[in-house]
C-alpha cells in the first residue's frame, strides 16, 4: 500500500456534493404526496343568558347545499361547496380555493330546546340560534 500526497480538486468535490444534494432532494420530494385540502368552515360559538349562538363562514356555498341538525347536545353543520365549472379553458397559475363536502360537529356548551331553533343564511354567514333549556338538572342536596 503506497501512501503519498494526493491533489485536492475543490471544484470536483463541490460538484460531487451538489449531485448528492440534488439526489437527496429528489428522493425527499418524490415520496411526498400532495396534501389533500379540505374545506371546513370557520365557526364562532358563544352563549347569552337565553341562547347559544353559532356563526359559520360559508363563502361560495348556497343555502340549498347546507344542512343543520341538532343531535345528542351537538350541532351538526354539513353541506358541499361546489366548484364553479366554466366551458372555456384557462391556464391557472394558482389554485387556493377549496371545494368539496364538509361536516362540522360542535358540542353545545349548554342544554338547548329543539323547538325554537332558528337558522339564517345571509352574505355567506350561517347564524344558528338555539334557545337554552330552562330546566336545571342541578339539585342541591342537604347534608344531614
Amino acid at each position: 500500500m503506497r501512501r503519498g500526497l494526493s491533489v485536492w480538486r475543490p471544484f470536483e468535490e463541490l460538484e460531487r456534493i451538489r449531485r448528492e444534494f440534488d439526489r437527496l432532494m429528489e428522493e425527499f420530494f418524490a415520496k411526498e404526496e400532495p396534501a389533500e385540502r379540505v374545506f371546513a368552515p370557520a365557526l364562532d360559538v358563544y352563549e347569552t343568558d337565553s341562547e347559544v349562538v353559532v356563526k359559520a363562514e360559508l363563502p361560495g356555498v348556497k343555502k340549498e347545499d347546507v344542512e343543520v341538525l341538532v343531535r345528542d347536545n351537538s350541532l351538526i353543520i354539513k353541506g358541499e361547496k361546489k366548484e364553479e365549472k366554466e366551458e372555456k379553458t384557462e391556464t391557472y397559475h394558482r389554485v387556493e380555493r377549496v371545494y368539496g363536502k364538509f361536516e362540522r360537529v360542535v358540542a353545545l356548551p349548554a342544554e338547548v330546546k329543539l323547538e325554537g331553533v332558528k337558522a339564517e343564511f345571509k352574505d355567506g354567514i350561517l347564524e344558528i340560534r338555539l334557545p337554552k333549556e330552562k330546566t336545571s338538572k342541578e339539585v342541591k342536596i342537604e347534608i344531614q
